[in-house]
């Protein structure tokens, strides 16, 4: 590796001229290593019944705000072409998304949903699916092959009628998106009832992820015109509850224009490294989860094969425990039939037999049993009969249910695991490594690396 560390902005630079910035890539490698279909990390986790997820290869930016605010564009000059229609009237009448891609190309409804699988649950809303488009272009202007925009329908107050439930859809997208940015234009709509309301109930779960920003900032007239505007916002929204805290900020901007100078103040860049530290932040995000995910596998089989071992183990000692009672079971009906046949025989015929040693060692151990018997009458034998060949039947019975074993794995399972275990450890943890570093690379020295 050279010894000049190039800087984020230079190592990125490369995206302009068409080739794959670092951090694409990454987010890239670690996407294809969850849906490898060989040894991907979604299929080797199903096998040890643990569920994952896919990380996204872009981050979801939604805009909002009331119509006529620039969210359409903002996108157009963020992309550097003219992608999303824009005017006075309301143009985006459904959720338009623009991402990019090898060719301009424009998608309906349900080619996005197919394009976009996660987002799926939208045709569960009434109206949403045939108000759906995807917008895609070769741009690979400043971050753009790493984001995908969500351009929402213009929110009004009174008597508009939308085609679907407006509030509901941006509510259930807002809890997908990594960013989503809310766009107050200075001309008479900055106070619509509607979007102050939904940006409330976002700002509850999602707080983090809102900004806020005065568009259409040259438009407002002059500066104190424009200071008359930010305090009515801010006023509104401090009287929200869930918006009125410490630290509010709403940058004012609007889309450069070499033929209209404006001395008004353009914080639009500001918009700019927002997106760049939300990529950052969901590269970061992504190398955790990889290394998390890995762990969880790594347990998750570790776990199998003790659990197969100790299963092996509990088997082996139901074989035994049923090859005994297995034995007493059989041992008592022909403990039985030698005692009667030793009875019927004559002391002379068990000499000859067993000889006059065993025959005194036989009568020393049958004697006592024999006169037992005697003693009992014809009845009682054959009821203490019956209950030893019962007790025999039940000996019997528990060995079957002592051979009960529970299944394991066969050896060829056993050496698959082992093999996609050494795979996590020795491969999918270096190359989270690897990439941790390429990462770090960017904006660290080599004076620093401490990996």
């Amino acid at each position: 590796m050279s010894g000049k560390i190039k800087s984020r902005s230079a190592a990125n630079a490369d995206s302009v001229s068409g080739s794959v910035s670092c951090d694409e890539r990454i987010l890239r490698d670690c996407h294809q290593l969850y849906v490898d279909a060989d040894s991907g990390l979604i299929s080797i986790a199903l096998s040890v019944g643990v569920t994952l997820l896919p990380p996204r290869k872009k981050i979801t930016i939604m805009l909002m705000g009331n119509h006529s605010a620039g969210k359409s564009s903002f996108i157009n000059w963020y992309v550097e072409e003219h992608i999303q229609r824009t005017g006075v009237a309301i143009e985006t009448q459904g959720f338009s998304f623009v991402t990019s891609g090898r060719k301009r190309e424009s998608l309906t409804g349900n080619a996005t949903l197919h394009l976009y699988p996660h987002f799926k649950p939208l045709q569960e809303f009434k109206g949403v699916s045939e108000y759906l488009s995807t917008e895609v272009c070769t741009s690979r202007q400043k971050r753009f092959s790493l984001v995908t925009f969500v351009d929402s329908p213009g929110l009004v107050d009174g008597d508009m009628k939308y085609p679907f439930d407006v509030d509901k859809a941006i509510m259930w997208l807002g809890e997908l998106c990594d960013l989503i940015l809310v766009f107050f234009d200075p001309m008479g709509q900055a106070l619509c009832k509607r979007t102050l309301n939904i940006v409330e109930k976002l700002n509850e779960n999602h707080g983090d992820r809102m900004r806020f920003y005065l568009s259409k900032a040259d438009e407002a007239g002059g500066e104190s015109d424009r200071q008359r505007v930010m305090m009515q916002i801010v006023q509104e929204l401090c009287k929200r509850p869930g918006l009125n805290k410490c630290g509010f900020d709403m940058p004012t901007i609007y889309i450069p224009n070499s033929s209209k100078q404006s001395r008004c103040v353009n914080q639009i860049d500001e918009v700019c490294r927002t997106v760049e530290k939300t990529i950052n932040q969901t590269v970061q995000t992504t190398l955790n989860s990889l290394e998390k995910d890995c762990k969880l596998i790594i347990e998750a089989i570790t776990d199998t094969l003790s659990n197969d071992r100790q299963t092996s183990v509990q088997n082996g000692r139901a074989r035994c425990k049923g090859c005994l009672l297995a034995l007493l079971g059989f041992s008592i009906p022909l403990l039985l039939m030698v005692l009667l046949i030793l009875g019927s025989l004559s002391r002379e015929l068990l000499e000859v037999v067993l000889g006059d040693q065993g025959t005194e060692a036989l009568s020393l151990y049958l004697t006592p049993m024999v006169k037992v018997f005697e003693s009992m009458s014809m009845e009682q034998q054959l009821y203490s009969h019956g209950s030893l060949i019962f007790l025999s039947f039940i000996f019997l019975l528990l060995a079957r249910f002592s051979f009960r074993t529970r299944a394991t794995l066969s050896g060829r399972q056993k050496r698959q695991l082992q093999e996609k275990l050494e795979y996590i450890q020795e491969v999918v943890k270096n190359k989270k490594k690897k990439l941790y570093e390429e990462y770090l690379r960017q904006s660290v020295g080599d004076q620093d690396m401490d990996l």
